[in-house]
C-alpha cells in the first residue's frame, strides 16, 4: 500500500524537522562557545571570522536582472558579496564580470531554504516573501535581513499572508508601500520595521538599456498578452477565447505569461499551448529578459500583473487591462480596509475590458493606441510612485555599507564589554 502526504501536510514536517535539527545544532553550537570560553580564559573571541559580510538570495535565475545592478555598484566599491541561487543555470554562475562576486547555487526548493536556515551572515538581501513563515526561517546567525522590492508596484500588500512581517528592513520605491506596511504593523502588533526609499535599480538599468535600442521601424501592429499568474489572471478567467479574439484581429500577437504560471497551472499552459502553436502571426514567449520584447510591443493586455507599470514607465504606451474580481483572500490586502493602490492605478492607464468587450476587440486596441488622453496620467503616475529614478543602485549600496558599518561596530563593542 502506498502512503500519500499531501503538499501542505509535506511542508509542515519537512519545518518541523528542520526545527528539530536547528535545536540540535543551536545546542552543540552553544556547548561549543561556552568550552572555547573556559578554555581560553574567559575571553571573548573579537570577530566571527565564519560570518559571511553580505548576502544576496535569489529563488529563481530571473531576480538576476533585479540584482546586478546592485551587485555592479558594490564590485566598485570593492565590497565583497556571496550570491546564493535556487537555479542551477542562474545567470550569476557564469558571470565574471565582478571580481568582487561569489556566486553559488545552494540547491532548488527546501535545500536552498535548509541551507539559508543554518546561515552565517551580517545581513542577508532578498526579493523572496515569506521569511520565517514556512520552510524558510531567520537563522539566529543572520544579524539583519533586508527585502527589496522586485516591481515598479510591488504593493506589499499583495504578497501572501504574512510577506514581509519578520523582515527587518525594506527597500522601497513609493510612498504607497510604506502606508501599507505600517497599516499591517498595526494590525498585527508587529514591532516597525527599518523602511529606505531607494528607488528601483533595475528600471534604471533597464532605462539606460533602452536609450540604446535603435528606434523601432516601421512595423505590423504588435500586440503582447503579459498577464500575471493564479485564479485572478487573464489566462484563467478568458483562457482561450482571449487568445482566440486576439488572432482575429489580425494583428502579430505575443503571449508572454507570468513564468509561476507554469508552475501552478501546468495543465492549463500546456493545454493553451497546445491548442495555439507557435506561427507566423502567434509566439510564445518565455525569454529570461523582457526588455527586447516590450520594445516591440506597441501595446499590454493584462490584468493586475506589476509588469502593466513597467511597460507604461518605460515605454509610455498604452495599456487594456482586465479588471478582475480580485480574491484577496490569501493576500495581506485582506486584512486592511482600504483601497489596493496598485489596482486603482490601473484604469488611469488604459482601457479596462470585461467579457463583453472581447467580441470587439480589435476596436477597442485601436482606439487606444490612437487616443492619447492617458498619456498624461501615465506620466503622473510615474513619477509618483518611482522615488528616486537613476539613482537606485547607488541608494541601496548606501545604506547596505551604512548597515553593515552599524552592525560590526556594535558586535565590537559588545566583545569588548564581555572581555
Amino acid at each position: 500500500m502506498r502512503l500519500y502526504i499531501d503538499p501542505g501536510t509535506g511542508s509542515m514536517l519537512f519545518a518541523i524537522v528542520i526545527g528539530l535539527v536547528g535545536v540540535v545544532l543551536y545546542f552543540l553550537r552553544g556547548l561549543f562557545v561556552k568550552l572555547r570560553f573556559l578554555i581560553t580564559g574567559g575571553k571573548a573571541a573579537a570577530s566571527d571570522s565564519n560570518s559571511i559580510p553580505l548576502v544576496i538570495f535569489a529563488e529563481d535565475k530571473r531576480y538576476w536582472s533585479i540584482f546586478e545592478p546592485i551587485i555592479k555598484e558594490l564590485d566598485k566599491r570593492e565590497f565583497d558579496v556571496v550570491y546564493m541561487t535556487a537555479s542551477k543555470d542562474d545567470p550569476s554562475l557564469t558571470c565574471e564580470a565582478y571580481p568582487h562576486l561569489s556566486a553559488q547555487f545552494i540547491g532548488e526548493g527546501n535545500r536552498a531554504f535548509a541551507k539559508l536556515n543554518f546561515l552565517k551572515a551580517t545581513i542577508l538581501l532578498s526579493t523572496t516573501p515569506g521569511l520565517d513563515v514556512y520552510q524558510w526561517k531567520r537563522s539566529k546567525s543572520v544579524k539583519y535581513y533586508v527585502h527589496i522590492v522586485h516591481s515598479p508596484t510591488a504593493g506589499i500588500t499583495l504578497y501572501e499572508v504574512f510577506g514581509t512581517d519578520y523582515y527587518d528592513a525594506l527597500l522601497l520605491s513609493s510612498i504607497h508601500q510604506e502606508d501599507d506596511i505600517r497599516a499591517i504593523e498595526k494590525l498585527r502588533d508587529l514591532p516597525p520595521k527599518e523602511l529606505v526609499f531607494v528607488g528601483l535599480p533595475f528600471m534604471d538599468e533597464k532605462l539606460k538599456r533602452i536609450a540604446q535600442f535603435p528606434t523601432l521601424d516601421k512595423h505590423e501592429r504588435t500586440i503582447l498578452l503579459a498577464p500575471s499568474w493564479g485564479p485572478n489572471s487573464i489566462l484563467n478567467r478568458f483562457g482561450d477565447r482571449m487568445i482566440r479574439n486576439l488572432l482575429d484581429t489580425g494583428y502579430h500577437i505575443i503571449v508572454r505569461p507570468h513564468p509561476q504560471s507554469f508552475k501552478s497551472d501546468p495543465d492549463m499552459m500546456e493545454k493553451l499551448m497546445t491548442e495555439f502553436p507557435e506561427n507566423e502571426q502567434l509566439e510564445w514567449n518565455r525569454d529570461n529578459d523582457n526588455l527586447q520584447v516590450l520594445a516591440r510591443s506597441d501595446l499590454m493586455i493584462s490584468d493586475f500583473s506589476g509588469v502593466v507599470y513597467e511597460f507604461t514607465m518605460l515605454f509610455d504606451r498604452p495599456v487594456i487591462c482586465a479588471m478582475t474580481d480580485f480574491d484577496t483572500s490569501k493576500y495581506d490586502a485582506w486584512w486592511l480596509d482600504s483601497t489596493i493602490w496598485t489596482l486603482e492605478y490601473i484604469p488611469k492607464l488604459g482601457a479596462i475590458i470585461s467579457d463583453d468587450d472581447l467580441e470587439h476587440i480589435k476596436t477597442l486596441i485601436d482606439n487606444c493606441i490612437e487616443d492619447s488622453k492617458y498619456s498624461d496620467a501615465r506620466r503622473d503616475m510615474r513619477d509618483k510612485i518611482w522615488l528616486h529614478q537613476g539613482e537606485g543602485a547607488k541608494r541601496v549600496v548606501d545604506y547596505l555599507e551604512k548597515k553593515y558599518k552599524e552592525l560590526t561596530e556594535s558586535t565590537e563593542q559588545e566583545n569588548a564589554s564581555d572581555s
